[in-house]
């Protein structure tokens, strides 16, 4: 069947389109937003794709389901739409950018600066980074309406292709749920993280990023202080990428 998406996306998972369960998803996500309010809207639910082309990928963050209120979600993992208020785990992830990358400069300066840009992220997708929800769509304000219909077997299928085809990506997995999802990662070594591209025994390995979930309920728990954005920036290096301008 055919499915509006990134170009590169399409022919990379093409399989996953013929495939009966994707066709079975694809009705029921059609009648969810014909009888009632789901999010994002429409054009948006292949967002995370269109502005991060397959081979453009450095990192991939790995979210749950789609922000269930009104104007919040937007088709990037914790993400919201422009000139909507910053949920509480966007907002830990910001503190914990400061405290990763800030130096000596006071969170009370930069944190506001980077909430004033919005909670978009745009800015992070379009250097490659692919916020990916294991859910792509939801019905509003309910939580968790929309898992086990399909989505989770396709976003298994993302990443299994990111995981065989691409090298030296970084994969940040916040929580139980996004660590279990990561399973299938071909995985580097601790040993392997740091090694320079082309070196002798290199393999096609990518860094696993885990910890707590950046919910006020778990951030504290090993989010904050996990240092996430500065361990993806020298991984990145290490292998003659361009870093991510967290900021």
């Amino acid at each position: 069947m055919r499915v509006k998406i990134e170009p590169s996306w399409a022919k990379h998972l093409a399989g996953e389109f013929e495939k009966e369960y994707f066709k079975e998803l694809a009705d029921f996500v059609k009648k969810e937003y014909h009888e009632g309010n789901v999010y994002p809207a429409p054009k948006n639910i292949f967002r995370a794709f269109d502005l991060c082309p397959f081979e453009k990928v450095k990192v991939v963050i790995l979210g749950q389901d789609p922000y269930h209120g009104t104007g919040q979600a937007n088709g990037l993992s914790f993400a919201v739409g422009e000139g909507v208020a910053i949920p509480p785990s966007l907002q830990n992830i910001f503190k914990e950018i400061e405290s990763d990358l800030g130096g000596d400069r006071a969170r009370s300066e930069e944190v506001p600066r980077l909430a004033s840009r919005g909670g978009d992220l745009t800015r992070w997708a379009e250097q490659g980074v692919l916020l990916l929800n294991a859910t792509l769509t939801v019905r509003a304000h309910q939580a968790g309406s929309h898992q086990e219909k399909g989505w989770e077997q396709f976003t298994d299928a993302v990443i299994r292709a990111l995981s065989e085809e691409r090298e030296h990506l970084v994969f940040i997995l916040w929580g139980n749920y996004a660590k279990a999802k990561g399973a299938q990662i071909d995985r580097a070594s601790s040993e392997e993280v740091l090694r320079p591209a082309g070196r002798t025994g290199d393999r096609s390995k990518h860094l696993v990023i885990e910890s707590p979930h950046p919910s006020p309920f778990s951030a504290a728990s090993g989010f904050f202080g996990s240092r996430p954005f500065s361990k993806a920036n020298t991984y990145l290096t290490a292998h003659g990428e361009t870093p991510i301008d967290w900021r």
